[in-house]
């Protein structure tokens, strides 16, 4: 089994369907990719609920 390789919580998938849900498919989009965006090694992620 894999280890968990995303560094925030909740993932970028369960963040990105949230976000969409809860804003649309505009906004709701441009989150995900703003998120997926700083998902890289020079953040330290962690706790990042849809706001």
């Amino acid at each position: 089994m894999k280890p968990r390789t995303c560094r925030f919580y909740p993932t970028c998938s369960q963040y990105s369907i949230e976000a969409i849900s809860k804003y649309g498919l505009l906004k709701g989009g441009l989150m995900s990719i703003w998120r997926i965006l700083r998902c890289n090694p020079f953040n330290p992620g962690g706790y990042d609920p849809v706001k």
